[in-house]
């Protein structure tokens, strides 16, 4: 059963290793547990409904709207293990066809009802939350409408309902003999919906494409009416429209029926791991790839404090002793950054990419170490989130965030971002560990994805406050050093402060009356994408 108070199935465990515990304490002091509510507490705290009258589509049950209330941010799982939620919505709908989407808009206009579009309720930046408000607020959660309505295999396209989540895209694909290849770190939990909504990147999308190159065309559900949205291989015909709900958040409409480019299964994956001796050697290797189109489906590239990270949380600290005397007798000694790359299409493809991969990263210095290393990352790659479980009951909070940048740019951002979380916390006399993988790459430039370990304070209070403190730092280090404030989470309302910066003022008024044109009284998600 999925958790009520954080990340995925309660059934999964990810517990932090001895060794791990132990690297930690070393980097960033001993740990500091807060107590969790339970959630016959948090209930307890939930208020009658605002909603003056009912819809056959709208629950008011106390627990879906606590399962509701919150998304996966940071300041998300405090809220819900301190069990101070704020704000819950008054009501959550669950449609399960486009006409009844239609059907709770109109509703929600004649009772002056506040509407937040809900996929998978994974979102990292708030965008799903409730905020204070004077009317009514109405979750409308797509999570039943989750099949594959058709399967165009001349023009391979297909069409899903937008609540279906990464697992039932692709068994219902894979069932057909295709893929859609999109494979985000929220995969198990995220959907299709909120994929297009985000402007998602999935971990192969060397290979796929980013969600704009995969979303087709579709439907979306305003309060202006119904937009469509039809599918060509390319048009002229001025603006394209997927632009307009690529990224717009739930601002505009509620997507109710999505297309997408799939691709055939392919013959044969693999990946690899390979360790370079410093981080330019590894910059340069894996700028070089880029640029010289490699056909790699996924590459990844850990500075030498995550490297040093993932070799002390893998566990197993005598066969990673074993392989760093290794590494070291071949050159990669301190400062040996990881890079994991991926191979996917036939077997006569996939041997010539790793043969010209291996010539490009070898030139670097490149210790090539097989595919052990990279069927551990493919069998783990969907877990890292449970990890924030194991750290919280170690007594550590985590958090993440992410950006990108023109590779001239790549090295200069990505200490800045580093810098301003780490001496974040200095006033306080707390340690923060940051470490930062490239995971994203372009011939122009590259995704930054920053983790961050620290310390919660002697309350939820002061762990939040602590939070927002790194938070606005990197924030203005990546708004202040062309970075975009959102490679891949979105802006919700966590970034919306910053979008200015990257938008620019018309920019940002063109945005702001596209949102007027299809939601005048400002009803869908207000604060999210665009402050109010």
């Amino acid at each position: 059963m999925r958790r009520w108070n954080g990340w995925g199935d309660e059934a999964t465990q990810v517990e932090l290793p001895a060794h791990g515990g132990a690297f930690l304490a070393e980097r960033v002091g001993a740990g500091q547990r807060l107590a969790d509510a339970s959630l016959e507490q948090v209930l307890a705290r939930v208020p009658q409904s605002r909603l003056a009258t009912r819809h056959p589509l709208v629950s008011i049950d106390a627990e879906m709207r606590v399962r509701h209330a919150r998304g996966q941010s940071l300041p998300d799982w405090l809220a819900m293990r301190s069990g101070d939620f704020g704000v819950f919505p008054d009501g959550v709908a669950l449609p399960e066809t486009a006409a009844q989407i239609r059907e709770l808009l109109a509703w929600a206009r004649e009772q002056d009802v506040i509407v937040i579009p809900y996929g998978g309720g994974t979102s990292v930046a708030g965008h799903i939350n409730p905020v204070e408000s004077a009317k009514p607020v109405l979750t409308l959660s797509l999570e039943r409408m989750t099949q594959l309505l058709d399967l165009d295999e001349q023009s391979q396209i297909a069409t899903f309902g937008p609540g279906a989540s990464g697992p039932q895209v692709e068994a219902q694909l894979r069932a057909r003999g295709y893929t859609l290849g999109h494979f985000p770190q929220s995969w198990e939990l995220s959907t299709l919906g909120g994929w297009v909504a985000s402007r998602s990147s999935g971990q192969q999308s060397l290979r796929y494409g980013r969600i704009e190159q995969l979303f087709a065309g579709g439907k979306v559900e305003t309060l202006a009416g119904t937009l469509e949205i039809p599918t060509f291989p390319a048009s002229a015909a001025g603006p394209d429209l997927r632009e307009l709900i690529l990224g717009s958040e739930g601002r505009f409409g509620v997507i109710s029926e999505v297309r997408v480019r799939v691709t055939r299964l392919a013959e044969q994956e693999k990946f690899f791991a390979v360790f370079l001796p410093s981080w330019q050697q590894a910059l340069a290797g894996i700028r070089a790839l880029a640029q010289a189109r490699v056909p790699l489906s996924m590459l990844r590239l850990s500075n030498a404090i995550e490297t040093e990270t993932q070799l002390a949380l893998a566990g197993h600290p005598e066969q990673i002793a074993w392989l760093e005397k290794y590494l070291a007798l071949r050159g990669a000694r301190a400062g040996k950054c990881m890079l994991t790359f991926g191979v996917t299409g036939n077997r006569a493809q996939n041997a010539l990419s790793v043969k010209q991969a291996k010539r490009i990263l070898r030139a670097e210095g490149g210790v090539f170490t097989g595919t052990l290393l990279g069927k551990k990352w493919a069998e783990n790659r969907f877990r890292f989130p449970y990890l924030r479980h194991g750290l919280w009951e170690a007594g550590y909070a985590v958090d993440t965030l992410e950006t990108a940048t023109d590779w001239s740019n790549v090295d200069n951002l990505l200490n800045k971002v580093e810098a301003s979380l780490r001496q974040g916390l200095t006033d306080e006399g707390e340690q923060v560990h940051v470490f930062t993988h490239l995971s994203h790459v372009y011939g122009e430039g590259s995704s930054i994805y920053t983790t961050y370990v620290f310390r919660p304070g002697s309350s939820y209070e002061q762990t939040l406050a602590r939070w927002s403190t790194l938070k606005h730092a990197a924030c203005q280090a990546i708004a202040g050093n062309r970075g975009t404030i959102s490679h891949q989470h979105g802006v919700g309302r966590d970034h919306a402060p910053y979008l200015v910066a990257e938008k620019g003022e018309l920019g940002m008024a063109a945005l702001k009356a596209m949102a007027q044109h299809f939601d005048p009284e400002q009803r869908l998600a207000p604060g999210v994408l665009l402050e109010d």
